[in-house]
């Protein structure tokens, strides 16, 4: 099969070849995180400020501007600039901690992942930077000022990019070779003005050797010459060397805490960490090693940009000496970045159905570039961190209570694809199961890895349980990896037409499974009537309390939307068994046991007879929370709400094959009705084949399915412009009250930012629309559309007199959902809301941010600014819609969702191939 150059890499990856060596893995933010604290109170932000980051060596981590680095960290490559108003070299973001923002954390900077392809070998990204000097305390002190209930204060609105007084700082990656990266810094002045700008390409070693004395410390030095190289030497890397552009100069320091300027104490070596800031903002000669060595470099040029022009500064870090371009670093290094680009637009050519337009095309693009940049190394000894905080719980002496206590199994040494590089430096389980479908488009292998690292045994606990963040390893998200699992495997098997299917990744990920399932059951399940609970299940607040708190009430509570997670969990187990059962009939126990196990979830939640305690309530037509009260009472708490949603989306579709190929399967069903029939009559019947043959597993029926498909497809309820919103709007004018303790608690529908501090108040599941649910309800809306075909048809919008079948509905959802990143006849891109840039100025509009969640009105971005992760999953939609239609679908089945996509064509691809394949 010919490949564009770009899958070519990819395909010598596998093979064992370095093309994955280096890539963005450099956080955007170190300081402020878990790892880096070691205070007695646990306040992360408080410990290792902003402030101190440029002063102080990290002890797990490094972070940087547009960087790079190995796939262990070892060695980093990033930018600094300076604009000569700043009173510090800019060297990271900066953003609001979570006690500064009135929401919560907010990174306040523009910056923008343009490009890239997953061996990144060819990478782009846009800074935007101010001629003024950065407002670091107009935004600090402005956004202490305002309330929940206002705005945040962004850069934008402090006007430090008015008249355009500012450079678009636009950075590229290239590799010749796989350790052989050329990097262009391209600065563009916008403004009228000509302005000066200082340019540094920085070069450093994250400190080791602070911490484990045994281990050597590495050198970077100037070589003797005409030219500006410097050697890199570290003992667990080969030789290699920097080349940085003539008409610069070579700073070196020490990548070493200046104990001096943070507490007065004495430093270790006579340069430190600051050292080049402090030479090149504050003129400080002696910060800098004039020897010319040290662990931290930077090819330091200032230019004066005249208005409306660009200047551009070049380095190249190769392997062996002389290695680059036989001596002469900068010959042919134009090409090779235009040859790397070009075949980048090859790579997702091919991948983009041609039906897709620009716009959307675009946005795609973007948006799996964001997916690209966003993989971070992530360094994390549990174990040793514990020791280090004398709170290890099997080491004596120590105190108790410590954070992540329990989970000193855990050493992450690992590049993680991240939520958002800079809010969220730190992987999320459920986010990272949503990260594969997009990564799945363009590099299957780094997507079935993120799955198989988080249920290998340094992250799995002990118990079972995958561990959820940082913050508290032990908090409960969704079970969503065995979903993900699947689909990574369906689309794994569609690609490559069945053929070299990886089962060895799907046995010993369902062996793991198993394990997470077992713990869900043990643990979450405390009256084993198979009603769960989970706490907040990654909602944060939508409920009605704190759900991973002790209940105001007393009691517990028993969770529609965990119980919903476990009847999908079931399913994909089910379904993960069929497969792995058609070569090894040991797994057909399996197929029963999840099966069985699903009819006993789906018993449970709706039993037979109408129950004021059961999670079905019939006249709503709608799903909710039990409050089980201490004296076993149980209680509805009425907020309509995904929670009540998510039971939509425990549904699978079997092909009628499947009863011919396990007909134990057939007659186990069989057994299991008539036994249990009258338990199981407020769901379909397995048995009845609908719409060629197939049959179905859903918690709803056809009765349940139309009731909530009712609210859920009203415009004045969940139906939003941009989505399914995540509380019904009805709830705008008819908040829920709830009264405990003399107290009550209310959930209003909130389409913007969250007024409460529940969970840091930086997110709000209490209207805005979120993208990784909304994609759980297109696919339930196809599978139950493979079941019930043509002949089911709903009312949508709700009111409309427009009959939609449930195809119909599902594109109509993902439009909306894609239509929030699209420009409308006037430019306007409704993710930037009311941001004036973004609609009017060229060189703002065509840049797309994929915030965190959206507005439940008007699709503004909301949250993390780079929260490419989950919401990422939009290009999944685009592709996925681009290309599938109705027929096909009926005709095919098989989980429309895990559909592969590749364009065929005969037309030339360069040097790269000849022909594209596709299915």
């Amino acid at each position: 099969m010919n490949v564009t150059s770009e899958e070519q890499r990819l395909i010598e990856a596998r093979a064992g070849t370095g093309w994955r060596a280096w890539g963005p893995y450099l956080s955007e933010r170190q300081w402020g995180t878990v790892r880096e604290d070691y205070s007695e109170d646990g306040d992360a932000w408080a410990y290792f400020s902003h402030d101190q980051a440029r002063s102080r060596a990290y002890r797990w981590g490094e972070d940087g501007l547009a960087g790079v680095c190995d796939d262990k960290q070892r060695l980093c490559l990033a930018l600094a600039l300076w604009n000569e108003n700043d009173p510090i070299l800019k060297e990271r973001l900066f953003g609001l901690t979570n006690a500064e923002g009135n929401h919560g954390e907010d990174v306040k900077e523009y910056y923008f992942y343009v490009d890239n392809v997953p061996t990144h070998s060819y990478q782009r990204m846009i800074y935007k930077y101010p001629h003024a000097a950065y407002p670091y305390e107009d935004l600090v002190r402005t956004n202490a000022k305002r309330s929940r209930t206002e705005g945040e204060y962004e850069l934008l609105d402090t006007g430090v990019f008015s008249d355009n007084r500012y450079f678009d700082v636009e950075v590229e990656y290239a590799k010749s070779s796989p350790d052989d990266i050329l990097c262009r810094t391209t600065i563009h002045n916008r403004g009228t003005q000509a302005a000066p700008i200082h340019v540094l390409p920085t070069l450093w070693f994250r400190n080791t050797w602070s911490w484990a004395p045994n281990d050597p410390r590495p050198r970077l030095s100037r070589v003797v010459g005409d030219h500006l190289v410097v050697s890199v030497e570290h003992h667990q890397m080969a030789t290699m060397q920097l080349h940085a552009e003539p008409g610069g100069e070579l700073l070196f320091c020490e990548n070493e805490t200046n104990a001096q300027r943070l507490w007065g104490g004495d430093n270790a070596t006579a340069t430190v960490k600051d050292g080049i800031g402090d030479f090149v903002v504050g003129g400080v000669t002696a910060a800098v090693n004039s020897t010319g060595e040290g662990t931290k470099v930077a090819a330091h040029v200032r230019f004066m940009v005249p208005a409306g022009a660009s200047v551009s500064y070049r380095v190249r870090l190769s392997g062996a000496p002389d290695s680059a371009a036989d001596g002469a670093p900068f010959v042919g290094f134009d090409e090779i970045i235009a040859t790397r680009r070009a075949e980048a637009d090859d790579f997702y050519d091919a991948i983009t159905p041609d039906s897709v337009d620009g716009d959307a095309k675009a946005v795609m693009r973007q948006a799996l570039a964001g997916m690209l940049w966003s993989k971070q190394y992530y360094n994390f000894d549990v174990d040793l961190w514990l020791q280090e905080h004398g709170a290890h719980p099997l080491r004596s002496p120590t105190r108790r209570g410590s954070r992540n206590e329990s989970w000193f199994h855990m050493i992450n040494d690992d590049v993680i694809s991240m939520p958002d590089k800079w809010e969220y430096p730190w992987y999320a389980a459920w986010d990272l199961a949503f990260h594969t479908i997009p990564l799945m488009m363009v590099d299957p292998d780094f997507a079935k890895g993120q799955l198989d690292l988080m249920l290998s045994p340094a992250y799995l606990h002990p118990s079972g349980q995958i561990p959820a963040y940082e913050w508290n390893f032990g908090d409960v998200n969704p079970p969503v990896h065995a979903f993900a699992t699947l689909l990574v495997h369906t689309l794994d098997e569609a690609t490559s037409d069945g053929a070299n299917v990886d089962l060895t990744f799907l046995k010993e990920s369902f062996a793991k499974l198993l394990i997470n399932f077992t713990w869900w059951v043990n643990r979450k399940d405390p009256s084993g009537r198979s009603v769960f609970e989970g706490g907040f299940l990654g909602l944060d607040n939508i409920g009605v309390f704190d759900r991973s708190k002790p209940l105001p009430t007393g009691g517990r509570l028993e969770q529609a939307d965990g119980t919903a997670w476990m009847a999908l969990f079931s399913q994909n187990m089910l379904d993960l068994a069929l497969i792995l059962s058609e070569t090894d009939p040991a797994y057909e126990d399996f197929v029963v046991k999840f099966l069985q196990r699903f009819f006993w979830i789906a018993a449970a939640m709706d039993p037979i007879g109408e129950h004021p305690d059961e999670m079905w309530d019939e006249e709503d037509g709608f799903f909710y929370d039990v409050l089980r009260l201490p004296d076993g009472s149980g209680l509805r708490l009425k907020v309509r709400s995904l929670v009540g949603l998510l039971p939509l989306c425990a549904t699978t579709v079997f092909d009628p094959a499947v009863f011919a190929r396990f007909p134990q399967l057939r007659a186990t069903v069989l057994q299991y009705l008539q036994r249990n029939g009258d338990l199981l009559v407020n769901i379909p019947d397995p048995l009845q084949p609908g719409a060629n043959g197939r049959h179905i597993l859903s918690l709803v029926n056809e009765h349940k399915l139309r009731r909530i498909l009712e609210r859920m497809l009203d415009e004045s309820r969940f139906l939003g412009p941009h989505g399914i919103r995540s509380i019904s709007r009805w709830h705008l004018e008819a908040p829920y009250t709830f009264t405990a303790g003399g107290e009550d608690f209310i959930v209003q529908y909130e389409p913007g930012e969250s007024t409460t501090g529940m969970f840091g108040g930086n997110s709000n599941w209490r209207g805005p629309v979120w993208f990784p649910v909304n994609l759980l309800i297109v696919r339930a809306l196809l599978q139950h559309y493979e079941y019930y075909g043509d002949a089911f048809t709903v009312e949508c919008p709700t009111g409309s007199g427009t009959q939609m079948t449930l195809f119909e509905v599902a594109k109509e959802i993902s439009d909306r959902l894609i239509g929030t990143f699209l420009a409308d006849a006037d430019g306007r891109r409704p993710v930037n809301g009311d941001a004036a840039a973004f609609a009017t100025d060229e060189h703002w509009k065509d840049l797309v941010l994929f915030y965190e969640y959206f507005h439940g009105d008007t699709g503004a971005g909301l949250g993390a600014s780079h929260q490419t992760g989950w919401t990422g999953v939009v290009a999944r939609l685009i592709q996925l819609f681009g290309h599938l239609d109705a027929e096909s679908v009926l005709r095919d089945g098989g989980r429309p969702l895990a559909q592969p996509y590749r364009r065929i064509t005969d037309e030339p691809l360069g040097d790269a191939s000849t022909a594209r394949l596709s299915r």
